[in-house]
């Protein structure tokens, strides 16, 4: 079992990165951060970013992307901006409520996410489905949509958990990846205090010992990405904290 490296998701410190990117790349990696995950380009284009990568010495962990980036001729923009760019990896961030909020929107959405993931088979671009809160919260009748879309996708439609939002939704993400072996290939590791919400990777109620061994035994998980805020420090502070932690625990 190879080491899995940590990226940071860019969101994490967005008012930075839209104040400077390039500054902003370069504290990450000073931090030990390996790579990023992109949500926004803050205007560059694909090589130009790759640049700003190469520069500071920071790999593309991926790219968050809405829903209509992977449709109709847009996916094929999308696969040449991620080609450009370095990621072998774009994942669908969000979709709006309606196309999953029943059994028969959830039945056409996995028919959707199959199709994405069966035209980017060809070009090595892997896609994949980040959650939110609601995805873990009861269906009326009965089970998760986070389990009918991973139940009906294919197996190399990625899972990628994010922790801290399952904890949010109600549920531990623990079961879920035990649930789908060889799915978490890009996990988002948020963490979640019952007490406290948001608060630094360590110090809240993620079974994080739990976590680390199921992906391990599993031994498919290619990025561990930090998505991370907290009211009680800067987004650069919080991120830098986050990795710290993350690194006392052997990552």
């Amino acid at each position: 079992m190879s080491r899995v490296p940590i990226g940071l998701q860019l969101f994490s410190v967005r008012e930075d990165c839209a104040e400077d990117l390039p500054a902003t790349l370069k504290a990450v990696a000073a931090m030990g951060y390996e790579g990023v995950e992109f949500a926004g380009y803050y205007d560059h284009s694909a090589r130009e970013l790759r640049d700003m990568l190469d520069e500071a010495g920071l790999k593309a962990a991926g790219t968050h992307l809405r829903l209509d980036a992977f449709l109709g001729d847009e996916l094929d923009r999308t696969v040449e901006f991620c080609r450009v760019l370095g990621s072998l990896f774009a994942v669908c961030s969000w979709v709006p409520p309606e196309n999953w909020a029943t059994r028969d929107a959830l039945s056409a959405l996995t028919e959707t996410f199959n199709g994405i993931a069966e035209r980017l088979r060809p070009t090595g671009l892997r896609t994949g489905y980040h959650n939110h809160a609601a995805e873990f919260e009861p269906l009326d009748d009965g089970g998760t949509a986070w389990d009918v879309i991973f139940s009906r996708t294919h197996e190399d439609f990625i899972m990628q958990i994010d922790t801290g939002n399952a904890m949010w939704g109600g549920a531990d993400p623990v079961p879920f990846v035990e649930r789908y072996p060889g799915r978490a290939v890009v996990v988002h590791l948020k963490e979640w205090s019952a007490e406290r919400k948001w608060v630094p990777i360590g110090e809240g109620d993620i079974r994080w010992e739990d976590l680390f061994r199921v992906c391990a035994e599993q031994d498919c998980t290619e990025w561990y990405i930090v998505e991370q805020s907290s009211p009680e420090h800067t987004p650069l502070e919080c991120v830098e904290l986050c990795l710290r932690n993350l690194k006392k625990m052997g990552l």
